[in-house]
């Protein structure tokens, strides 16, 4: 098990130098040699005598270790040990309509509150079928991890805000706004090779897998990322080395290529070494100047970082390649994906913690969605704790429109509205941006630079002058609210 406890010392002994005393000298009004003499004699250096001090480091805060797991009643006797395999993680990993629908069945009490403020109750029965008719609608398949099941609250979870991320419920879900595509952000076009988008002058996106550890409803990649579901058929986007090498043969190819994004996909499902090539590959190219690995596992996983007695070897790949890339004057980080407060334990913040210890920066980005984190309370308290962790808030999304989640969706003054109440209340450096991505290519914007915003219809503008090319050129973006 991975201890955090230890005890430094640190003696700090005062600069080997004196210090010159000055007495009292007459004023001097004019300059002239004599007179400056005269006053430097009057200057007698005395030696300061040299002092130890000795400070003691404190140990990190205790973090209290509770076995929230064994709430859940299919794991009410699993032992930490166990929790904090990985290996026990993905075999006890839930994917599948016909897994979800058992593991229901098991952990439901036989009524759970609605979420529509009714006061009324539904049948364990009759959700799990809301459950499964959504899974029919929805654009992504399910998977979920043991540690991001154990963070809902299943005595109520049409109201829980890691539940409607994960689990679709068909009596939730409203008609598509008709504006929207399932490529809304028109990757596919900005794609020179395959898995890889190449939008803004000097950031490309690597997506060397389209496999995650857990998959979110609200996924922007729909269209590429996990297995096919009923209403879309999936872009391939395998892990071959074909298409990795036409990638990073394209990436080296351009000298104004500088950023890197590596995702998917989820880079937690690169094998270490398979981490450890790509890494030391961009580290290598003259024209990379840094690059991030983007990941949701400490969100979902996070025992993997803390390694225990089976150590993969995947931690150990991403510090080696941060170590390299720091020694080379480059800089890597992991983007990671925490959306509300109650997706962070004790675990979490333990592998956050060995994280910054061992030198990797790590940055989050939230998606913005209604009854998850459109309150300033519940973004607040997600930023400071985030902070707290030294997991650097760097994105707060605009939800994009993605298909079957217009219920997750927020107006554009929602975004507004917590930024506005949020910033001022942390450090400037822990605040993260508020953007939209915008739909049709145009790239990551503030979300206060829209050009006009007209809360009737719903329609906000915008333009990015930096993105240019196929017909990008002073193009006017369009980002439409919800239908009420």
């Amino acid at each position: 098990m991975f201890s955090l406890s230890r005890r430094a010392v640190v003696r700090l002994r005062a600069p080997a130098f004196s210090v010159a005393r000055v007495r009292p000298a007459r004023a001097i009004t004019s300059f002239s040699p004599r007179r400056a003499s005269a006053a430097a004699a009057q200057i007698s250096p005395e030696p300061i005598e040299h002092t130890e001090h000795v400070f003691e480091t404190p140990t990190p805060p205790a973090i209290e270790h509770d076995q929230f797991w064994q709430k859940v009643p299919v794991w009410k006797d699993v032992t930490t040990d166990e929790f904090l395999s990985y290996t026990w993680g993905i075999k006890n990993t839930v994917q599948g309509d016909i897994k979800l629908a058992r593991f229901l069945e098991a952990v439901l009490p036989d009524h759970v509150p609605m979420d529509d403020g009714s006061g009324t109750l539904q049948s364990r029965d009759d959700l799990i079928t809301d459950v499964l008719d959504g899974i029919k609608a929805a654009t992504m398949s399910t998977r979920m991890t043991p540690y991001i099941l154990s963070r809902i609250n299943w005595a109520d979870p049409r109201r829980d805000p890691v539940f409607r991320q994960f689990i679709p419920v068909k009596t939730r879900m409203r008609p598509d706004h008709p504006k929207l595509t399932l490529d809304s952000l028109h990757e596919s076009a900005d794609s020179p090779v395959s898995g890889l988008v190449h939008r803004y002058p000097d950031k490309a996106l690597f997506l060397p897998t389209s496999v995650c550890p857990t998959y979110c409803m609200f996924c922007t990649r729909s269209y590429a990322v996990g297995a096919n579901t009923e209403s879309v058929k999936k872009a391939s986007m395998k892990p071959t080395k074909r298409r990795w090498e036409e990638a990073l043969a394209y990436v080296a190819s351009q000298p104004g290529l500088h950023d890197i994004v590596v995702s998917g996909g989820d880079a937690y499902y690169l094998q270490p070494e398979q981490l450890a090539y790509i890494g030391h590959r961009l580290i290598a190219m003259p024209n990379i100047r840094r690059f991030r690995f983007a990941s949701k596992g400490l969100a979902v996983a996070p025992a993997r970082i803390l390694n225990g007695a089976e150590n993969d070897g995947w931690f150990d790949a991403l510090v080696s390649v941060s170590d390299a890339a720091r020694k080379a004057g480059k800089a890597v980080a992991l983007h990671t994906h925490f959306n509300h407060p109650q997706e962070i334990s004790w675990i979490s913040e333990l592998a956050a913690r060995r994280l910054w210890e061992a030198g990797v920066m790590v940055r989050n980005q939230t998606v913005l969605m209604k009854g998850v984190n459109d309150t300033r309370d519940t973004m607040a308290t997600l930023i400071r704790a985030l902070a707290d962790s030294n997991i650097f808030p760097y994105y707060v999304y605009q939800c994009d429109m993605v298909e079957k989640v217009e219920h997750l969706r927020t107006p554009l003054q929602t975004i507004l509205d917590l930024e506005a109440q949020i910033r001022g209340s942390i450090a400037g450096f822990m605040m993260p941006q508020f953007v939209v991505d915008l739909p049709g290519g145009g790239g990551k914007r503030l979300a206060c630079s829209h050009l006009s915003y007209d809360r009737a219809t719903g329609v906000s503008q915008f333009m990015a002058p930096a993105v240019t090319g196929r017909d990008k050129d002073n193009k006017v973006y369009e980002y439409y609210d919800p239908v009420e």
